[in-house]
C-alpha cells in the first residue's frame, strides 16, 4: 500500500485504538482546550472516567494549566502514555484512514476522515502561504504546555479538525456510501452525541481519495487544507518536529514529522460556525470601558447602555443604516453596547483585540479567556470584576477565501459549533519509532 502523498501532505496512519473490553465512553474525552472556566466539567469528566484507562490520562486541560504541578503532570501523562503502549491497553490495527462520523444535533451527523498531514507542509508564521494554513493568529503564550506534553510522548490523540473547501463533496462524502467495516460506534460522555467510524484500508479507495483531494488544491502559492479546531496543537506538534531534527536527523518516514487530525469539508450541512465570546476577568469594568471609548474615539465610537437584559437586547437587534462593529458587553450588573462607526480593521473581532491586547499589556492582572455560549457567558459575568463581549459569527464560506487574500484571522475569531461538539479524544498513534 501507498503510505505517502507528498505533494498534498498526506499520510496513511497506522492507528491505535482500546482493546476490546475497555468502555469507550470513558475511554474518549473531550479537547483539552475546551470548558476552560468551567473547571466543574473537568471534575464530573473523572468521576465519570473513575479509575477506567482514558484519553483523560493522556492530556492536560487547560482548566488546570494555573496548577502548580505541571512539571509533574506531563511527566505523568508521558508514563501512562508508555504503559498504556506496553500493556496491551491499546492495540495497533493495519494502516488506514477512518471515516467519522458524529451526530452532533443539527439533522445529519458531521462527516470527517482521520489521516495524518505533513508538518513540514505548515507554518504558523504570521504570512505564511503553506499548503495547510492558519485560519488563526498563533498565540506563542499557548505553545509551551502543549509542546512540553509533545516533547516526550511516545503517542499523539488528535482533537484537531481540518477544513477542506469541497462544494460538490467529492471525498470525504462517497465514502460514506461505501460498505466499509465498523471501529466503534457509542455514545459520547456529557452530551457530546453518538460517534461512528469505520475503516477505509482499501488501496483503491485510499488512492482515489488522494486523487480527490489533489484536484482540491488552488492558488499561488497552493492551498489545501485549512485550520479549523486546534491549531496551537498542531503549531506545537511543528515546533517540536523542528526540535526533533535539530537533536538528529529524521528521515521523511520519521512517524514524528506527521500529526493526526480529522478531515472535514467546510460545506458539511452538520458543520455550524459559532462565535466565541471574550470574558475579561480581574478587571474594573468601568475603567477598561472608559479606556476603550478614548482608544476607538477616532473611529467613531457610540455606547449605550440599558436597565435590563431584555432591552439590551432589544437595543443590539435594532438595524443601523451603516454597517457599526457593535460589540454588546455585559457585567454583573450592567448591559451595553458600544458601537465603532468606521473600524479600521474587517472582522468585529480584530477590533476588539486591536483594543484588548493593548489594555491587557499594561493591565498585568488582567486576564482574557474565550467563552463558547451565550448562556455560558452570563452565567461567568455574574461575577464581579468581570466584563463578557459577545461577538457574531462568521460566515463559514467566506474562510478560505478570507485566508487566501488576507492570511489569517485574530485568535478565536471562530469556533467548528459548540463546546461539546469538539472533538474527543479517541484514536491514537506513535510518534516516535
Amino acid at each position: 500500500m501507498q503510505r505517502d502523498y507528498p505533494d498534498i501532505a498526506l499520510h496513511v496512519p497506522t492507528l491505535l485504538l482500546p482493546r476490546p473490553g475497555i468502555p469507550l465512553p470513558a475511554w474518549s474525552v473531550i479537547a483539552c482546550d475546551q470548558y476552560t472556566s468551567q473547571g466543574e466539567y473537568w471534575e464530573e469528566t473523572r468521576r465519570l472516567v473513575g479509575e477506567t484507562p482514558s484519553t483523560l490520562d493522556l492530556v492536560l486541560p487547560e482548566a488546570h494549566l494555573q496548577r502548580g504541578d505541571r512539571e509533574e503532570t506531563i511527566g505523568r501523562i508521558n508514563r501512562r502514555m508508555a504503559r498504556f503502549l506496553a500493556d496491551g491497553t491499546l492495540i495497533e490495527h493495519p494502516p488506514a484512514f477512518m471515516l467519522v462520523e458524529r451526530d452532533v444535533g443539527r439533522g445529519s451527523p458531521r462527516q470527517g476522515l482521520l489521516v495524518a498531514l505533513d508538518l513540514e507542509r505548515f507554518d504558523f508564521s504570521d504570512g505564511a502561504r503553506e499548503l495547510i494554513r492558519s485560519t488563526e493568529g498563533t498565540d506563542p503564550a499557548r505553545l509551551p504546555a502543549r509542546m512540553a506534553v509533545r516533547r516526550h510522548a511516545p503517542l499523539e490523540a488528535p482533537h484537531i479538525l481540518v477544513l477542506i473547501d469541497d462544494p460538490d463533496g467529492t471525498v470525504i462524502e462517497p465514502l460514506s456510501r461505501c460498505q466499509l467495516p465498523q471501529a466503534y460506534d457509542f455514545e459520547l460522555m456529557q452530551g457530546g452525541g453518538r460517534v461512528r467510524g469505520r475503516w477505509v484500508r482499501d488501496e483503491r479507495l485510499i488512492g482515489t481519495t488522494a486523487s480527490r483531494l489533489r484536484a482540491l488544491v488552488r492558488g499561488d502559492p497552493p492551498m489545501l487544507y485549512a485550520m479549523g479546531d486546534g491549531n496551537h496543537s498542531f503549531a506545537a506538534a511543528r515546533a517540536i518536529w523542528e526540535e526533533s531534527k535539530e537533536r538528529e536527523p529524521a528521515g521523511t518516514d520519521h512517524p514524528g514529522r506527521f500529526a493526526l487530525v480529522e478531515l472535514v469539508n467546510i460545506h458539511d450541512p452538520a458543520l455550524c460556525f459559532e462565535p466565541i465570546h471574550r470574558l475579561v476577568d480581574s478587571v474594573d469594568p468601568e475603567e477598561l470601558l472608559v479606556a476603550m471609548i478614548k482608544d476607538f474615539r477616532d473611529q467613531g465610537v457610540r455606547h449605550w447602555t440599558y436597565p435590563d437584559e431584555g432591552t439590551w437586547r432589544q437595543g443590539c437587534a435594532v438595524e443601523r443604516a451603516s454597517n457599526p462593529h457593535r460589540l454588546p458587553y455585559r457585567t454583573a450588573t450592567t448591559f451595553g453596547v458600544l458601537e465603532i462607526d468606521a473600524p479600521a480593521l474587517k472582522l468585529e473581532t480584530a477590533t476588539l483585540h486591536a483594543f484588548l491586547d493593548r489594555y491587557l499589556e499594561e493591565n498585568g492582572a488582567a486576564r482574557i479567556d474565550y467563552i463558547h455560549g451565550e448562556a455560558a457567558l452570563a452565567d461567568l459575568c455574574r461575577t464581579e470584576g468581570r466584563i463578557g463581549f459577545i461577538l457574531p459569527a462568521m460566515d463559514k464560506h467566506d474562510l478560505f477565501a478570507s485566508v487566501v487574500e488576507e492570511g489569517a484571522t485574530p485568535r478565536k475569531t471562530f469556533s467548528l459549533g459548540e463546546a461539546h461538539e469538539k472533538r474527543f479524544y479517541l484514536e491514537c498513534r506513535r510518534i516516535r519509532p
